[in-house]
């Protein structure tokens, strides 16, 4: 016989689990962190080069990022998967480019993108072109373009294209692995005909469009969802990001940078050592790079932190090792990460202050 539930009593409060689940959520707690140190900045004078730190990043980061999100938002809602599919399932020359170009108009996260990656991997794309899309998205998207731009002025365009360039330098000595079979190669096949044409998909989409007030709206809806997906998505590993920065400019002392992250070979190497055990979004190494960059001078030990941290990152590394294969992962470190300390190298001897 089936135990009949006890029914409730009359003192048993409402429950309330979205008010409970929205205050364990991580954009909740790292915003109530930033907010609590800036209010004790007003007693505590250590924090005041914490809010002082702070309010400098978000003026500077704040229209960058409305950009960027818009920007992204309308390429997440209204560009087919199909599209990227085509282009990255080819497996020609050209396909490490358009990898790269697409990498670019992705807009999300290196985290955010593993989870694309690997599904375009099942669908037949080369490993060359998974790598290389996997290296440029995370620093050559658009929100982290601005981003960038915001902090380092044009030198910020200097980072995208190093980026992209070693993006696509990987990707094409991964062809060349492929072929020497040095590298794994993709079981799976392609499921985009070979046929299918952009153009005339396009045309036959914007053929049946009303431009009516409520095809506007939803257009406007699907931006706006997309936007917040891709906000959910990075916001918070911005905010950390900028908490640690924050953080480091109250706690750290002036002279530790100088000493132990300057544009020398050692210190080089102790920042490519944080930048590989700081789990952080490409959004939130940002305002970090741009501390050790105003600390230092050394702009090459900036880019480094920014790359590394994509380049050594182990979520990264076990994902293209479970899927694409143990040989691509060692390769893909230990091409990619050469090139990131020999950039670093140039960039310190030529924007030597």
């Amino acid at each position: 016989m089936k135990k009949k539930p006890e029914p409730k009593s009359c003192c048993d409060g409402p429950q309330k689990p979205a008010v409970n689940s929205f205050l364990l959520q991580p954009i909740f707690l790292i915003t109530a962190a930033l907010a609590a140190g800036v209010f004790s900045s007003q007693f505590v004078p250590l924090l005041i080069p914490f809010r002082e730190t702070l309010v400098t990043f978000f003026r500077m980061m704040f229209w960058p990022l409305v950009l960027g999100f818009i920007l992204g938002a309308v390429i997440d809602a209204f560009v087919p998967s199909e599209y990227i599919s085509k282009y990255l399932a080819k497996k020609r020359s050209s396909t490490v480019f358009y990898a790269a170009i697409l990498g670019f108009l992705m807009s999300a996260c290196n985290h955010g993108i593993l989870a694309l990656s690997m599904a375009l991997h099942r669908k037949g794309a080369s490993g060359a072109a998974v790598v290389s899309f996997l290296l440029a998205s995370p620093w050559a998207n658009l929100p982290v373009t601005f981003l960038l731009l915001g902090f380092f002025g044009w030198k910020g365009l200097l980072v995208i294209f190093l980026a992209l360039l070693i993006a696509i330098i990987t990707g094409l000595v991964f062809q060349r692995l492929e072929v020497m079979g040095w590298v794994e190669k993709n079981p799976h096949q392609a499921q985009v005909p070979s046929d299918f044409s952009i153009q005339a998909d396009l045309r036959s989409r914007l053929s049946g469009v009303r431009w009516s007030p409520g095809f506007l709206a939803g257009c406007f809806g699907r931006a706006a969802r997309s936007a917040a997906g891709l906000a959910n998505m990075v916001l918070f590993w911005i905010l950390l990001g900028v908490f640690i920065a924050a953080a480091a400019a109250a706690v750290i002392p002036h002279g530790w940078f100088e000493k132990f992250l300057g544009p020398d070979l050692p210190g080089l190497m102790v920042t490519l050592f944080f930048a590989s055990i700081l789990e952080i979004c490409s959004e939130g190494t940002s305002p970090l790079a741009f501390t050790i960059y105003q600390k230092t001078g050394a702009f090459g030990n900036a880019f480094a932190f920014l790359m590394a941290g994509v380049v050594t990152d182990y979520t990264e590394i076990g994902l293209v090792w479970k899927n694409l294969g143990k040989r691509s992962a060692l390769w893909m470190l230990l091409i990619s990460l050469s090139q990131v300390i020999l950039a670093a190298i140039l960039l310190n001897r030529v924007f030597a202050s």
